[in-house]
């Protein structure tokens, strides 16, 4: 890992410089600095200038929505190629599951299923994040080919994720996160959801940044679905605003999850439709993110998600081109009067003399 010769070198950083400030409760530091348009911008990474689609290659036989459809490497990487045909802006590749009550796979088979779909990828020209918690397996992805970082514990659940993630100068997802997968549901408890899970990742920050992450690499993301139930993840995609006042743009991850499957059930102990059927409801919450500034939002089912955050794109253009033709005619009318006041008073004193 990072004792192997020059591992550990990577490109200069650009001179960047952390600009603090107080979130609206006054708690945290507000890393601001990237936040110059509605979703903000991630240093090392394109900008879309719309809600990005991170599409989801799960390189697992156990995943919660697709394990075993991309276990084998080939059909991993054509996998890839095909969301990134179908829209996706970048493809997410994971080899651990953390479904609610997953055990651990060990690092080797981790390395295995990973680092050959990261490479074949990112030399196909592949924007490529790697989804882990371990640092071995982040550092020989990054060596691989991949420019993004996912780890789902936010550098908690391996001491050397934050050192690896900042030597390599590359971006980081930190995402909101209080256990292990095997137990996660029994930490499903709050007073305050949004609250907490503000206070929770304003806390993982400030840790990945003392560690040496550039401020402006950073991601955060809510963490649907981890150590939360149905009525936990509605409240978050409800305030939005709210994660967005960390000042760090947001990466929203709702594809297929339970609390879709509790909604689309309808009625208190009906049946959930399988993950493969939650789709639409997938892409219906990508519009509603990408509406609200969500920087990115990641997808099993890509098409449908891509289509959603161009229409929000469109409709926020719209919104933006009515509010400049107001401003401008605002402004026109107040010239005008201006003009006239400045007529009158001329005449005025003319007459006088």
């Amino acid at each position: 890992m990072a004792d192997r010769a020059g591992s550990r070198d990577g490109p200069a950083p650009r001179e960047i410089r952390p600009v603090g400030g107080a979130n609206p409760a006054g708690r945290h530091t507000a890393y601001a600095g990237a936040m110059s348009t509605l979703r903000g911008r991630v240093a090392g990474l394109p900008d879309w200038d719309r809600c990005a689609v991170m599409g989801v290659v799960n390189v697992t036989p156990d995943s919660f929505s697709d394990g075993g459809l991309w276990f084998d490497t080939e059909l991993a990487v054509k996998h890839g190629l095909d969301l990134v045909a179908q829209g996706a802006d970048m493809v997410d590749v994971g080899g651990e599951s953390t479904r609610p009550g997953a055990a651990r796979v060990d690092e080797g088979e981790e390395l295995r299923r990973v680092v050959p779909v990261v490479r074949e990828l990112a030399a196909a020209g592949v924007v490529v994040s790697v989804d882990t918690m371990r640092a071995s397996v982040a550092e020989e992805a990054v060596e691989a080919g991949a420019c993004l970082v996912n780890d789902v514990s936010g550098g908690a659940a391996d001491p050397d994720m934050v050192p690896v993630v900042a030597s390599h100068h590359v971006p980081f997802v930190v995402m909101h996160w209080r256990g292990q997968s095997i137990d996660m549901n029994n930490r499903a408890v709050y007073a305050d959801v949004v609250g907490e899970v503000v206070d929770e990742l304003a806390r993982s920050m400030e840790r990945a940044v003392a560690g040496g992450i550039d401020p402006e690499r950073i991601i955060i993301d809510p963490g649907l679905g981890f150590a939360k139930d149905a009525g936990h993840d509605l409240a978050l995609v409800a305030d939005l605003p709210r994660l967005r006042a960390l000042g760090r743009p947001l990466l929203v991850a709702a594809s297929r999850k339970r609390f879709l499957g509790r909604v689309l059930a309808g009625g208190e102990g009906a049946a959930p439709p399988p993950a493969r059927e939650r789709d639409a409801a997938t892409a219906a919450v990508s519009a509603i993110v990408a509406r609200e500034g969500a920087w990115a939002v990641r997808v099993h089912e890509v098409r449908a998600s891509a289509d959603a955050v161009r229409v929000a794109r469109a409709v926020e253009g719209a919104a933006e081109a009515a509010e400049a033709a107001e401003a401008a005619g605002a402004a026109g009318s107040t010239g005008a009067s201006g003009a006239g006041v400045a007529s009158g008073t001329t005449a005025n004193t003319t007459g006088t003399k």
